[in-house]
């Protein structure tokens, strides 16, 4: 029950926030908590792990490095005259359980410049790189490696 409550709460905070506190955006905003509630529910059931608040601050750090050190390289490559560019489709083996580390594995990828999740098939992520001249298998297994410890997950 506790964790309904919580997550409740932080998915109406958010609605709050997005609709600038507005009190007559309720009607769509209590479909949209209840919705959010119901998926992240079944997606991440209650009790299937334990956020680490030390994994939770290295993910968001290393979260925030690795943006900046994408961005930059993305940036830079946009600016000279030939960009320089290998795009390709890779397959990377997963090494995470199935469930809530892999979206959350495959969101980050997204979320990083130069790489975007195009499909996962059994223990094989592929993903659409800027180069594949780039160790992409160490920087994935670098992000599974944040991911376990924030999750608490035993590599």
């Amino acid at each position: 029950m506790g964790a309904i409550l919580l997550r409740g709460t932080a998915f109406a905070l958010v609605w709050w926030v997005l609709a600038e506190g507005r009190a007559d955006s309720w009607g769509v905003g209590t479909v949209s908590v209840a919705a959010a509630l119901a998926t992240s529910l079944y997606l991440a059931p209650p009790g299937t792990g334990r956020l680490s608040p030390t994994g939770l601050l290295c993910f968001a750090g290393f979260f925030l490095v690795q943006s900046f050190k994408g961005g930059t390289q993305v940036a830079v490559r946009a600016f000279r005259p030939t960009m320089d560019l290998a795009p390709a489709l890779v397959d990377v083996p997963v090494t995470l359980p199935e469930g809530l580390p892999r979206v959350l594995l495959v969101n980050t990828l997204n979320l990083l410049p130069g790489t975007v999740s195009a499909g996962l098939e059994g223990d094989s992520l592929r993903l659409h790189v800027l180069d594949a001249r780039l160790p992409i298998a160490e920087e994935v297994r670098q992000v599974e490696a944040h991911i376990a410890r924030l999750l608490g997950i035993e590599p």
